[in-house]
């Protein structure tokens, strides 16, 4: 199991853990990932820590597909990677409706058709087999709306990108990890749970598989979950480092019908203690919310305590599928003591 070191993205102001993240290109780590939401994006920070690294890949977790059209993601991919040596990994996602509708001012509907057009549409990039042609429900290329001028023209990209670059999925639901399997090199799922791997992921995955034909399976496919690591003697404590994470996505991200990871965790078990933290943190209860937070959810998502225990705790995702295992860390400390368990 390779590892991985999540960079995320910026609050009000941005800075960037370059120390960490320079200790993790010494130690061996594959990759380090950068994020975006509605305010840093995820490509300017990750340009500026590959001149500043040597080995360690660099991929995005995410891009989010809505802010970009796929010809301009493809010129994003293929010069980043050009850039850096073919370190690039293409992380993508969807987001979500507040953050699209709102923010992007783009639809969300059809997530998962619009999904695959764009991803075909990428590969067809990369490939520059021929001058681009498109014609799908979400995208047509050259675009031949009512108010089209008629002349586009179908193109091939001048920079010859690597026609390999890795595309990786952001999903959670059902038929979205499914889809991922099919279509994409990795899966970078958020708040996974090894132990309940088996009945919450494994159908979808095997189902993806069998679609994409040509005995599709684990050797092309990289499941790369990120893990929150908090060392410390204090497990109490440790886990408190996490606990406001789950209650801001449990029960802030989304709306009372509509969120994911409310969602997720119910089908992890946790559906009563999940309502609870909604219902708590949407009434502005935020602490409340994080106490509400089950101690069992925690040590399902995360690695907490001291290296020992983490070192037991761990052997549940070294046993499960999961081929890089991308940490969140407060310090450098946990990205060293990963290191020494895992690698």
């Amino acid at each position: 199991m390779r590892l991985g070191l999540m960079a995320g993205y910026s609050g009000a102001t941005i800075n960037l853990p370059l120390e960490m993240i320079q200790e993790a290109d010494k130690l061996g780590y594959y990759a380090v990932w950068t994020a975006e939401a509605y305010g840093s994006d995820a490509i300017t920070p990750l340009a500026w820590i590959g001149a500043q690294t040597q080995n360690i890949h660099l991929g995005t977790a995410i891009m989010q597909m809505p802010a970009r059209t796929p010809a301009m993601t493809a010129m994003t991919a293929m010069t980043l990677d050009q850039l850096s040596g073919g370190r690039f990994l293409l992380g993508l996602g969807l987001s979500g409706p507040q953050v699209v509708e709102g923010w992007h001012g783009q639809s969300y509907a059809k997530p998962l058709g619009k999904t695959r057009e764009y991803v075909n549409i990428l590969r067809a990039i990369f490939k520059r087999e021929a001058p681009l042609e498109f014609h799908g429900k979400h995208y047509q290329l050259p675009y031949q709306g009512e108010d089209a001028t008629g002349l586009g023209k179908p193109l091939k990209s001048i920079l010859h990108g690597r026609a390999d670059i890795p595309i990786y999925l952001a999903s959670i639901g059902p038929k979205n990890v499914r889809l991922t399997a099919e279509i994409a090199d990795g899966w970078l799922p958020f708040l996974f749970s090894p132990r309940h791997y088996a009945q919450s992921y494994q159908a979808q995955i095997d189902a993806g598989f069998a679609k994409a034909g040509d005995d599709k399976g684990f050797d092309a496919f990289d499941i790369a979950p990120s893990v929150m690591v908090v060392v410390g003697e204090d497990v109490a404590a440790c886990r408190m480092w996490v606990k406001p994470m789950l209650a801001l996505y449990i029960g802030g991200m989304g709306s009372k019908g509509k969120n994911f990871y409310h969602n997720l965790v119910s089908r992890y078990g946790y559906q009563e203690a999940a309502d609870q933290i909604q219902d708590l943190y949407l009434a502005g209860k935020k602490d409340a919310a994080v106490a509400a937070v089950p101690d069992a959810l925690v040590d399902d998502v995360a690695l907490c305590g001291p290296k020992e225990r983490i070192k037991d705790l761990l052997a549940m995702w070294q046993e499960s599928p999961v081929t890089t295992l991308n940490v969140i860390s407060f310090s450098i400390d946990g990205v060293r003591v990963m290191a020494e368990l895992a690698m």
